[in-house]
């Protein structure tokens, strides 16, 4: 059974970026009878803003996106993620790094340098690492973007799955997340990409099963800088008709919705949607222009 998912971050309210992900992933699920789940992504309760789940809700019922079973909060699942990084440990598979900032950035190098891989227990004030040997290929076929295929030893290296500041990292929390909530299918931002490979492998360190991803193009803003909360990108208006925005998006991600369904009832135009939809239609390109 495909289930998929939808996982924004509660940093600030639903862009039009968000919505192109959230739209392309419901369509996706819906078109093969599958689940679409809600995940809100907050394990970096530091970076959450008051009011932004409520805006998330409120985004995707106005544009008629519903969800299967309950939301599930990062925030509440901490045991979860730390029976993972106890069983990582047990596994040495990961090791104990003091090193600041600071420090790090004197080595002059873009990779950990591997100063702490001696320190395979638990160590106060310290962040975890996952160990990525030398030469350690990962492969996956993008549904958009083909075949992707990289030695993560030398393009990301050991990397942190738990903060110094107690917090679990997001690579983590994902990973767990996705393999326990039985997700099949991800489909999301091509700002992503460049994580997948570090998921696959964590997902291999954790005897998770494979999952499949498509990561989509980006809409940028007139500096061709993608959309985001650090852009300026505008929350969702939500007193307007869902329809012509839905209608765009269909556009951009080359589905060709007819035009007379431009401003009609938003659930005939995603009815439309999910009857139609043709994923290798999704444009294979890193920027999409900003039309709205």
């Amino acid at each position: 059974m495909y289930i998929g998912r939808f996982a924004p971050s509660p940093t600030g309210p639903l862009h039009i970026g968000s919505l192109l992900t959230a739209l392309a992933s419901w369509c996706d699920a819906r078109a093969k009878q599958g689940k679409w789940l809600l995940r809100i992504e907050d394990v970096d309760t530091t970076r959450t803003q008051y009011g932004a789940v409520d805006h998330i809700f409120r985004s995707l019922e106005h544009f008629g996106l519903t969800w299967d079973d309950e939301v599930v909060y990062q925030s509440q699942r901490t045991e979860l993620y730390q029976q993972a990084l106890q069983y990582l440990e047990q596994q040495q598979a990961i090791f104990w790094c003091r090193c600041s900032r600071s420090q790090l950035a004197q080595t002059g190098q873009a990779l950990y340098t591997g100063t702490c891989r001696h320190q395979l227990h638990y160590q106060p004030a310290c962040a975890a690492r996952l160990c990525v040997a030398a030469s350690t290929y990962i492969q996956f076929e993008d549904r958009v973007f083909g075949n992707q295929y990289a030695d993560i030893s030398q393009t990301v290296g050991d990397f942190v799955i738990y903060r110094r500041d107690g917090l679990f990292a997001y690579q983590l929390a994902v990973v767990v997340d996705d393999a326990l909530q039985g997700i099949t299918h991800i489909v999301r931002g091509a700002d992503l990409l460049d994580n997948t490979s570090r998921q696959i492998y964590l997902q291999q360190q954790l005897g998770y099963p494979r999952i499949h991803y498509a990561h989509l193009p980006l809409i940028v803003n007139h500096l061709g800088e993608k959309l985001s909360k650090q852009t300026g990108a505008t929350a969702l208006d939500l007193t307007t008709n869902p329809s012509p925005v839905l209608w765009q998006l269909l556009g951009l991600l080359g589905q060709h919705p007819p035009s007379c369904l431009q401003f009609s009832a938003k659930d005939e135009l995603l009815m439309w949607a999910i009857t139609h939809w043709q994923f290798a239609n999704i444009p294979k390109q890193l920027k999409l222009e900003h039309i709205f």
